[in-house]
């Protein structure tokens, strides 16, 4: 990626904290779904509460297509500039290649391959409340490596049978029917991303990925031994690193379960650090709804208290917080705040 640009280091509040311990904290939940299943629901709802993070072990996903993902993805960021901008995201078309910008005119350190879990997803063509037009996106596949665009695929399609199932134990875990949030993805408009975030030469001056939430139901994460997630412990709200833990994926819940359970499970905000010596490579899946959702607490979960949140259309939510991507807007980036209800 080069030299570090100054532009890195022009927003200090998204510098890494220097004084953050690098001692992972032992009390992070791992659950094995091997166990039996009233317990995997205990332990997730607990999880969910405590942390709004967990990892899943021996979660039926094959390792060894985990392992041809990692190794094509590899191979795609290692080719030539010119052959991976063959397949570069674009303002008509924001999936495939690019290369760390953000919304800000800041660079992440990183470059992105994403691709939608279903090809030809609907979204809102523009951000005004009454107009129903969809624009659809279509998926960019490059050439090489030759069996990219197959793995990928599989992959995607074995990773969203794990958040069905995700789905139906958070629901089962917030005292719903286990199907309850099921219906909310028909016509689904998740990605998957692949990130590689090379060696930085500068590791206490620039971010992998700044601090965020993530506006999905579910992200599920693939990551590999180098490791670098972070995340805000709502304990003490101290910035701590998750540890890598072999065959596992990572899970957090996004501001849609955030809305759906009127903050009985909270989106909690987390970050990637890089490394000066070993580059990185992890995939992250988003779990998000169909464009036509309206997201609001669910009734059976406010059972007669008030909601927190004011019902909001799942597409336009997901335009906006896109509409800065080409146009640089100097606009606050929309969060699930702007649609809270203040409590009396």
């Amino acid at each position: 990626m080069g030299e570090l640009d100054p532009a890195f280091i022009q927003d200090t509040d998204q510098r890494p904290n220097l004084e953050i311990s690098d001692a992972f904290d032992d009390e992070f939940p791992i659950i094995d779904f091997s166990s039996a299943p009233g317990d995997v629901v205990l332990q997730i709802g607990q999880a969910c509460k405590d942390w709004g993070f967990f990892q899943v072990v021996n979660h039926g996903v094959p390792l060894e297509l985990l392992a041809k993902v990692e190794d094509l993805g590899r191979r795609f960021f290692a080719l030539s500039a010119e052959e991976k901008r063959k397949v570069k995201r674009d303002e008509v078309n924001a999936m495939g290649y690019h290369d760390g910008e953000n919304t800000k005119n800041v660079r992440d350190w990183k470059e992105v391959f994403d691709f939608l879990v279903e090809d030809r997803t609907a979204i809102p063509a523009s951000l005004e409340p009454d107009d129903q037009e969809l624009r659809i996106l279509i998926n960019q596949w490059p050439l090489h490596p030759p069996e990219f665009r197959e793995v990928c695929q599989e992959y995607a399609r074995e990773v969203e049978k794990l958040a069905y199932k995700l789905s139906e134990l958070i629901a089962q875990s917030l005292g719903l029917p286990k199907s309850r949030l099921n219906g909310f993805f028909k016509g689904q408009t998740s990605l998957v991303r692949l990130n590689y975030y090379p060696p930085c030469p500068f590791p206490d001056l620039a971010l992998g990925v700044g601090r965020h939430k993530d506006a999905s139901a579910l992200t599920i994460l693939a990551q590999d031994s180098v490791g670098g997630l972070q995340i805000r412990r709502k304990s003490d709200h101290q910035w701590v690193p998750v540890k890598p833990t072999p065959n596992a994926f990572i899970i957090n819940v996004g501001d849609a379960v955030q809305v759906w359970s009127n903050d009985k499970y909270e989106s909690v905000e987390h970050r990637v650090v890089v490394n000066s010596v070993k580059e990185r490579f992890s995939v992250p899946f988003f779990f998000f709804p169909g464009h036509q959702v309206m997201l609001k607490p669910l009734e059976e979960i406010l059972n007669g208290d008030s909601p927190r949140y004011r019902e909001y259309n799942w597409g336009k939510f997901l335009a906006t917080r896109n509409r800065s991507d080409f146009k640089k807007q100097a606009v606050e980036n929309i969060q699930i705040s702007h649609v809270r209800i203040e409590q009396k």
